[in-house]
């Protein structure tokens, strides 16, 4: 959530800021809204001021023993200001709450060095990594190359549950479980984060802390039988709500937490090519990265988390690049995102395989996630990041579509062969359910 307070004392600036997105403040409902909250919490204040000086009249008066007919007169009055307080305050808290659903409605503020533009063909292109490959042949996407090896069945799914879902077998499950023990390693041993295992359902506040609700609530599968449970869309959610209602020391901060989970979207829409193969699933594994730190450090904290999903890439010698988003392409709640885009052959186009975004207070404000800089100091809002580092099956379409042969072999790049037991080539023989060990 924004800061209510700039809203109040600056609001050109905040709609000019939110016009770089695209997005229209309803400045009328919003400003005649404040007006009459204004105007409702000086009456109550005056109300409270003259509810407190009848209460003392009426000590007065029976202190020095007036009238049973002055003390009625004077209590009725009093009994009036208490009807009139209470009618108030019922008015007063039904705006508040209409204030704070209009509140969460509002996506962040765009840092200032992020580029205007409207879509994702004004983002901007920092730098390439890699060289892209060229094949004496004919390229086959991964759905092909799934298929021919017999490890990739989207039929046998949709008997299972329906489209957009995939089944994996054998060697290309084990790719997959590989893909994700790797990431885990090297972010834990290498990059120094703390591994969190976290529930794949969570209530409706954890999804309003980080802003998935109530803006994408049509893209969240809702769990029936409860009025309050959702499948997470990605590990962010459960993740980034570990901070929530906590007040930090200093020395707790930064907290870096990976958490590998399945991931659940329901986004409806048609996505043309997107609805053939794995890119766009309802469910999909992701290995995510998450940051709780302090404001003056989360600049530095966006590019080392950033860095650290390069470092898969790098690590298994895909071919990728580095986009800062334009202000209309960033995500509601982020102030700040770089995407992460390899290449995929079989698309002969850069594809995302990781958001990296600071959302600064956002999150923070809606979560009620502080810190403190000293033991008399007064909280603060602390700022929070995030970023896949990878997305599993689209880092599993990269190596198959990148490292392709003419004969259908896929090579393994040299850091993930010891999670496949030293293997060069898939396919090659791997465990079997039958073979003794």
């Amino acid at each position: 959530m924004i800061d209510v307070k700039l809203l109040r004392t600056d609001l050109p600036a905040v709609v000019s800021n939110l016009e770089r997105r695209g997005f229209s403040l309803d400045t009328e409902w919003y400003t005649q809204q404040e007006n009459t909250r204004k105007v409702l919490q000086i009456k109550l204040e005056d109300l409270r001021r003259q509810r407190n000086e009848g209460s003392k009249k009426v000590g007065q008066i029976k202190s020095q023993g007036a009238s049973p007919t002055d003390l009625s007169i004077h209590l009725d009055h009093l009994a009036q200001i208490d009807q009139n307080l209470e009618i108030t305050q019922k008015t007063f808290r039904t705006l508040e709450e209409a204030l704070d659903a209009f509140y969460l409605t509002v996506p962040n503020l765009i840092d200032a060095d992020v580029p205007d533009g409207m879509d994702s063909s004004q983002n901007r292109e920092l730098r390439r990594v890699g060289t892209l490959p060229h094949y004496p042949f004919t390229v086959r996407d991964h759905v092909a190359i799934g298929e021919k090896l017999g490890g990739m069945s989207f039929s046998e799914a949709s008997r299972i549950v329906g489209t957009r879902f995939v089944v994996l077998k054998g060697f290309l499950a084990q790719l997959q479980r590989a893909l994700i023990n790797f990431m885990l390693d090297i972010h834990v041993q290498e990059h120094g984060y703390e591994e969190v295992y976290v529930p794949h359902l969570v209530n409706r506040d954890s999804l309003i802390g980080t802003g998935q609700l109530p803006k994408f609530e049509s893209e969240l599968f809702k769990i029936a039988k409860s009025a309050d449970w959702y499948l997470i869309p990605t590990a962010e959610v459960p993740v980034t709500n570990l901070a929530r209602d906590r007040i930090f020391s200093r020395d707790e901060l930064p907290c870096q937490w990976v958490a590998h989970t399945p991931c659940y979207r329901s986004e409806a829409g048609s996505y043309g090519k997107d609805l053939k193969g794995m890119i766009r699933q309802h469910q999909f594994e992701k290995v995510e990265l998450v940051c709780v730190t302090t404001p003056d450090r989360s600049n530095d904290m966006l590019e080392r988390l950033t860095a650290h999903a390069e470092a898969i890439l790098a690590k298994l010698e895909l071919p990728y690049r580095i986009m800062l988003l334009c202000a209309g392409d960033t995500g509601f709640g982020s102030a700040k995102t770089y995407d992460l885009e390899v290449w995929l052959p079989g698309q002969n186009d850069y594809r995302e395989i990781s958001s990296c975004s600071n959302f600064r207070e956002f999150q923070a404000r809606r979560m009620h996630a502080r810190w403190r800089k000293g033991p008399k100091d007064k909280p603060e809002w602390v700022h929070t990041l995030n970023g896949s580092a990878l997305a599993v099956g689209r880092t599993l379409i990269a190596l198959l579509e990148n490292r392709q042969d003419e004969g259908g072999k896929i090579s393994i790049p040299e850091a993930l062969r010891p999670y496949l037991g030293g293997i060069s080539h898939l396919p090659e023989e791997l465990i079997r359910p039958n073979q003794v060990i």
